[in-house]
């Protein structure tokens, strides 16, 4: 079958659409609307369409994306937009196999886990591992709505709900009272995105937001958990960093400074508390589909951001970082510490 041929739902991969006869026209037709092109879906285009109603927090809507499909079964190409043109001779994209989450069975069993940002996106994911790895996690959100259907979704596990701002040092006493006498990890996930603002525009409140909850909501639960986990001599600290606390093209001024401070404190932590047997690394992940929504607030910013962003590899679902922190988490990762693990398709070596 063609591609001219092959019919498009909302199954179809984003590159798919974009590269139909029919499908693309309308997609591009749709983004220009917006002001918005065709690289703006580039490093989701593996992804299935419907999955932009998850991820673009309002922007598609599923009534949207139904219109689409049925525009597109009736061909409704928008006019004056030149059509793709698709050749039989093309060479073919290469397609790598699809990597699957493998569950090692009782890897975190009898061990407890805090795990930040557990509501949603690398969070949930991390969480979720965790407990169907046999751990103990104690699941810490602002939303009571996102941890109350994260427990439903993952029956039998044995979690441990604390609603909490991270930045609040009562919040943080919970959080530590709930895990109990026992703390052998901690997960340092929640987090919030700049307003891709340079130094020149980057407001006061930019700052001191992204900073409170990005640096001192970190800092706050490392010091916390240090008293258990030097009683019991282990324990294991992951951080999140990010491509920003790697380069200075992700993000803007306040983001990037705070992943930064985050890799500081990451790298003096695991010197000062590695021969008391605690292991204290990070995660710098690259491109992936999450909650936190990237705004520009910069014109500058915006343009500049976006030239960093031309090399970024295809956006990633967060079990895939689940993965890479659960390994530094687990005694898998025994023999490091003090390492900014970048796990991010490639992208810090482009």
């Amino acid at each position: 079958m063609t591609a001219e041929n092959t019919p498009l739902t909302s199954s179809s991969t984003i590159g798919t659409w974009l590269s139909h006869p029919v499908g693309g026209p309308i997609m591009n037709d749709l983004l220009a609307k917006a002001g918005q092109d065709a690289s703006a879906l580039r490093t989701v285009s593996k992804l299935s369409l419907d999955r932009l109603v998850e991820m673009s927090q309002g922007a598609f809507s599923q009534e949207l994306i139904d219109d689409l499909v049925r525009r597109a079964a009736a061909g409704e190409v928008p006019e004056g937009t030149p059509a793709v043109v698709v050749t039989d001779d093309a060479e073919p994209a290469v397609q790598t196999p699809e990597w699957v989450e493998r569950i090692d069975d009782g890897r975190f069993s009898g061990k407890t886990i805090i795990v930040t940002g557990a509501g949603s996106g690398i969070g949930r994911a991390t969480a979720s591992r965790i407990a169907r790895e046999g751990g103990r996690v104690v699941a810490v959100d602002i939303s009571q709505e996102r941890l109350d259907d994260f427990v439903a979704k993952t029956p039998g596990a044995d979690i441990v709900t604390v609603v909490a701002d991270i930045t609040d040092d009562q919040a943080v006493a919970q959080i530590i009272a709930a895990a109990g006498d026992r703390i052998d990890g901690l997960a340092n996930i929640a987090g919030i995105m700049d307003d891709m603002t340079p130094v020149g525009d980057v407001s006061d409140d930019v700052w001191k937001r992204v900073f409170s909850i990005n640096v001192d909501g970190t800092m706050k639960l490392m010091r916390a958990v240090m008293p258990t986990m030097l009683g019991q001599a282990h324990g294991s600290i992951v951080n999140t960093a990010s491509e920003a606390a790697l380069r200075g093209s992700a993000a803007g001024a306040a983001y990037t400074a705070s992943k930064h401070a985050v890799a500081g404190l990451t790298k003096s932590s695991a010197f000062m508390y590695g021969p008391s047997g605690i292991r204290v690394n990070a995660v710098a992940p690259g491109p992936t589909i999450t909650n936190i929504e990237a705004k520009f607030g910069s014109k500058l910013g915006a343009e500049r951001v976006r030239v960093g962003m031309s090399v970024m590899p295809e956006a990633v679902e967060s079990d895939a970082l689940a993965a890479s922190i659960t390994f530094l988490l687990s005694d898998d990762g025994v023999n490091v510490n003090g390492v900014i693990l970048p796990s991010d398709g490639g992208w810090s070596v482009a």
